[in-house]
């Protein structure tokens, strides 16, 4: 019989508690992973099961066979709770780092354009385009610039 999460040594408390039990999203292979780098970090005691999907089964290291829990079960429920808000966490996530790329500007990509030079081109010229569109003159007139990164930023555009 496998150790239970009350039996097993404890460490010391750090500045972010660590959890009594880690639900993987996905099958043994998964699993198999998840675990490998656990003992990679040194984390031995705590235990992890993988939840595959497609039929709720919960996996359990060195188990062949998965648990399946009943129907309808208040048990099933709370697992199912678990992994959905996590694909939610998830999908908000990557929702959050798409969003912040593709506001990025061109001007974010050129080396001398901090927060404060691309706010007063944008200021001074209202668009990318019309940065564009000027003249190295214009741009270096802009408070902040010299002819030399005036005519990086045409370059670079």
């Amino acid at each position: 019989m496998p150790p239970t999460a009350t039996s097993l040594p404890r460490p010391p408390p750090t500045h972010w508690d660590l959890p009594d039990l880690v639900i993987v999203d996905g099958g043994k292979g998964q699993l198999s992973a998840a675990r490998e780098v656990m003992q990679e970090l040194g984390v031995h005691h705590i235990p992890a099961v993988g939840l595959a999907k497609r039929h709720e089964e919960i996996f359990v290291p060195d188990d062949d066979e998965p648990i399946i829990l009943p129907r309808g079960s208040e048990a099933l429920f709370l697992v199912q709770r678990i992994r959905d808000e996590a694909h939610r966490f998830a999908i908000t996530f990557h929702r959050q780092v798409r969003g912040k790329s593709s506001i990025q500007s061109a001007l974010d990509t050129i080396p001398g354009i901090g927060p404060k030079r691309k706010k007063a081109l944008l200021k001074k010229f209202g668009s990318v385009k019309a940065i564009r569109e000027a003249d190295v003159d214009e741009i270096a007139a802009t408070v902040g610039f010299t002819r030399a990164l005036a005519e990086r930023v045409k370059a670079e555009l």
